[in-house]
């Protein structure tokens, strides 16, 4: 029976790349000398540092870009405020979201299964796996999954005969 898994990962090759591109560009820039402004990543947790919230924005927009650049899409990061560690420097969390979240997959299968086609969709772990009789069916499946859910970017993967 043919099947494959709906699931919502970045690279964690790329998003290093990025990190390090982003403290490479910032060692190296004329309004960031002499301050503390970084990225440090610790595997899907990533806390940006500087000096003052303007620095910090600064240093978000570089890494941003730096994202955009390697392919990482910025919805799968989760953004927590800036928080004040001493003095006028601050910091703030970025997380890197990996799974299709619980509330997002019982959308995906309710979506599947209003839709009519014969699929039938399973939540397991942070994966769904969508099996059909047909290909034709899964690729129309494949369809209406993309084009219902854009608030974060799905990968279809281990399409089986």
């Amino acid at each position: 029976m043919p099947s494959f898994d709906i699931a919502c990962e970045a690279s964690l090759v790329e998003v290093k790349n990025a990190v390090e591109q982003a403290n490479k560009e910032i060692s190296n820039r004329f309004d960031f000398k002499g301050s503390d402004a970084r990225v440090e990543q610790k595997e899907r947790e990533l806390t940006l540092f500087a000096d003052d919230e303007f620095k910090l924005g600064q240093v978000s927009d570089v890494l941003n870009a730096k994202f955009a650049k390697r392919g990482v899409d910025l919805r799968l990061l989760a953004v927590d405020k800036p928080e004040k560690i001493g003095g006028d420097k601050v910091k703030q969390k970025v997380t890197v979201k990996d799974g299709v979240e619980a509330e997002l997959a019982r959308k995906i299968v309710k979506m599947l299964k209003d839709s009519k086609l014969k699929v039938t969709a399973a939540i397991q772990g942070e994966v769904v796996r969508v099996s059909g009789a047909k290909r034709d069916t899964l690729q129309e499946a494949i369809a209406l999954v993309r084009g219902g859910v854009t608030e974060v970017p799905l990968t279809f993967q281990n399409f089986r005969e």
